[in-house]
């Protein structure tokens, strides 16, 4: 991302009202897939941004935390041990779906390997090779069982699919268009893309949320995307929200 497109993005305006409550900082932050140093270095500038912050800061991860990136275990450590600068919440995202489908389905690996499967299990120390070659699922599934720690699993099994503050609605994927916030199914909370992505009417809140990667934030009047891609472009997005002001926070590189 260029200087000047970072400049542009540090503040933002939509067209729908929003508000935090008073004397609430919120950082969303985008899609990590395995990309612990980059799940670092925002753990650092956020610390650096504390001293001006308000009374509570809060961090909402938007999701998939593994998968692609080569560090998926890592960051799955430091989230379930609540090494993080400031309280968060952890959404759950379709990745993390999947892995907790596969730890019950071995079968579930015929598509798991072909975004992303692979590198979590790596990371975990399963052997690999015969996967690649589209065999040994369940000698993968007992093996991940097996070295998965029991904190691991229960972080992943915990994740709530949404949160809500204020104005906003925080989610991973997204939202089916018709249907109240508050009553959306599981399936499209983890995996919806072109109906939410084209839809343009109002939402009841402002909807932040990342699972589609985009080259710089997707802002709208109704929804806010910031997966960045943060395994492939190694730009790491959080949105910065605090009463009626939205701004961007980018690391990697810039």
């Amino acid at each position: 991302m260029t200087n000047s497109r970072l400049t542009q993005f540090q503040t933002l305006q939509t067209g729908l009202p929003t508000r935090l409550p008073p004397d609430l900082r919120i950082y969303a932050v985008g899609d990590i897939h395995g990309r612990a140093d980059l799940l670092d270095k925002l753990a650092r500038r956020i610390e650096e941004e504390r001293a001006s912050a308000p009374s509570a800061v809060l961090t909402i991860f938007l999701g998939d935390y593994i998968d692609r990136g080569l560090q998926s275990s890592t960051v799955v450590d430091w989230l379930s041990r609540g090494d993080f600068p400031t309280p968060f919440l952890a959404l759950r995202g379709n990745h993390e779906e999947i892995f907790m489908r596969f730890l019950e389905d071995a079968s579930v690996l015929e598509s798991w390997r072909r975004f992303g499967g692979i590198e979590t299990l790596h990371s975990y120390g399963v052997e690999v090779s015969s996967i690649m070659r589209g065999k040994g699922y369940e000698e993968a599934r007992r093996a991940l069982s097996a070295r998965l720690p029991d904190a691991h699993r229960r972080f992943i099994q915990e994740t709530p699919l949404t949160a809500s503050y204020g104005d906003y609605f925080f989610c991973h994927a997204g939202a089916k268009p018709g249907v109240p916030l508050d009553a959306q199914r599981a399936e499209d909370l983890l995996w919806i893309r072109e109906e939410f992505l084209s839809f343009r009417g109002a939402w009841e809140k402002m909807i932040v949320h990342g699972h589609t990667p985009v080259s710089e934030p997707d802002i709208l009047p109704n929804r806010i995307n910031v997966d960045t891609g943060a395994f492939a472009t190694s730009i790491l997005t959080a949105l910065v929200l605090e009463t009626d002001s939205r701004r961007m926070l980018f690391v990697g590189h810039v």
